[in-house]
């Protein structure tokens, strides 16, 4: 019996891994314009860890969670998400310390989590997150929002809708908390298990349901902007002002909550309104965390970033036509005739890789058509020919592949002027 791959995880193969590469190269470049470090933490933690930062009221902590026990009886869960991981390490680390404050950082990594695979969605799934945390500034929440909106735009993604909301502070919150439990406390034997048992725990976590998403109670439901004190109001005007001055666009939505207990103020998630892409349309989440580095036994710190899918964001570029292959061609392709042109192609090629070309050779014994074959898979520009003869008058035959002129440079000093030849 062979072993498969498996349920809700992918191989990512050649062909395929070079569109990864170009997103994690585009998402460093822009980081570094703005500023924010790479930061790498493992990818098992304490299971208490998620339980506290991400919240057990959650679907991930109560039913998503690849957790075990390892042989010293440890119980230690698979990173579901980056953000408590990066605040653990921010306050076990003493980053609060750092002269440059705000601390900016960012992660690429792979998540785990037990849910239905589906179209762009897998147990084993790749993010990349930004974390800026030491400032209450709105401008940080704008700039935070703007580094997912720039990713997007660079790669081609057009079709986009940013929402935004306001989750207010403890004193706004509450307020809200307790307008939603008596609006949903009346008939709350109409919901699902899952928001009888957030009724009293988290009630928020109700707007969230997909379940019970159309139930008549859900669109009248008390919008968290009626309930804003003056300073979560002005914060959250500030924020709106800012993306406007650098003239991104949103829409306010009050309905708008994150699956995640930390948020609080700004929260937004972009989407994708691109015909075909799928009900589920978030790309991208993200929002304020003041408290939640207390909450790992740090000073207070406010906080703000977002987390977004790869496969989520292959998806949607796919559906949107856009065609990111990066150029898989090489500079040149030594096609050898005869074992002592084999055996001097072998330096050959390694003098022309430290010299910073991209290079190959035959390894199957392939006859000449065959290998000139191989040299026009590969997309090579120029192939080197070697044969005895050439060897005997110390020259090489150099052709180039796009236009079919050909050359003889002479083996003593080749490396020089193949490099002119090229430039």
């Amino acid at each position: 019996m062979s072993i498969q791959i498996p349920r809700g995880t992918q191989d990512i193969l050649p062909g395929e891994v070079e569109k990864w590469q170009l997103i994690e190269q585009t998402a460093r470049e822009i980081c570094h314009k703005y500023q924010y470090k790479e930061i790498r933490t493992p990818i098992f933690e304490h299971t208490e860890l998620f339980q506290r930062g991400v919240g057990d009221t959650t679907d991930i902590v109560q039913k998503e969670m690849y957790s075990f026990d390892d042989r010293g009886g440890r119980n230690l869960t698979l990173r579901p998400e980056g953000t408590a991981s990066v605040v653990r390490s921010f306050t076990e680390n003493k980053m609060y310390g750092y002269p440059n404050q705000p601390v900016k950082l960012y992660y690429v990594g792979p998540m785990f989590r037990y849910e239905r695979p589906q179209a762009g969605r897998f147990r084993q799934f790749v993010q990349f997150g930004i974390e800026a945390l030491g400032s209450n500034d709105p401008a940080i929440d704008a700039e935070v929002i703007s580094i997912a909106m720039e990713l997007y735009k660079q790669l081609g993604l057009k079709k986009l809708r940013l929402v935004i909301n306001s989750l207010g502070d403890s004193e706004s919150r509450k307020a809200h908390r307790q307008a939603l439990i008596n609006h949903f406390a009346p008939r709350i034997e109409e919901f699902c298990d899952d928001c009888q048992n957030r009724l009293e725990k988290n009630p928020l976590r109700i707007l969230d349901c997909k379940k019970d998403a159309d139930h008549e109670l859900m669109g009248q439901a008390p919008s968290i902007l009626d309930y804003l004190n003056d300073e979560s109001m002005a914060y959250f005007e500030k924020v709106k002002q800012y993306l406007d001055l650098m003239d991104i666009e949103y829409v306010v939505d009050p309905t708008l909550v994150r699956g995640l207990d930390y948020y609080n103020h700004t929260a937004f998630e972009i989407m994708s309104e691109a015909e075909g892409f799928g009900a589920i349309t978030t790309l991208c989440g993200g929002g304020r965390y003041n408290g939640l580095v207390e909450e790992m036994g740090g000073p207070a710190t406010p906080g703000i970033g977002f987390a977004l899918s790869v496969e989520r964001l292959l998806s949607a570029l796919k559906v949107e036509g856009m065609n990111i292959a990066a150029d898989q061609s090489i500079d040149c392709y030594l096609v050898a005739l005869g074992e002592a042109a084999q055996d001097y192609s072998v330096s050959l090629l390694q003098n022309l890789r430290r010299a910073g070309f991209s290079a190959e050779r035959d390894y199957m014994g392939r006859k000449l058509k065959a290998q000139f074959k191989a040299a026009e898979r590969l997309g090579a520009k120029y192939a080197v020919i070697i044969g005895e003869d050439e060897l005997n008058n110390g020259v090489v035959a150099v052709k180039n592949l796009e236009n079919g002129e050909q050359r003889e440079l002479a083996l003593q000093g080749f490396i020089e002027e193949f490099t002119s030849l090229c430039c």
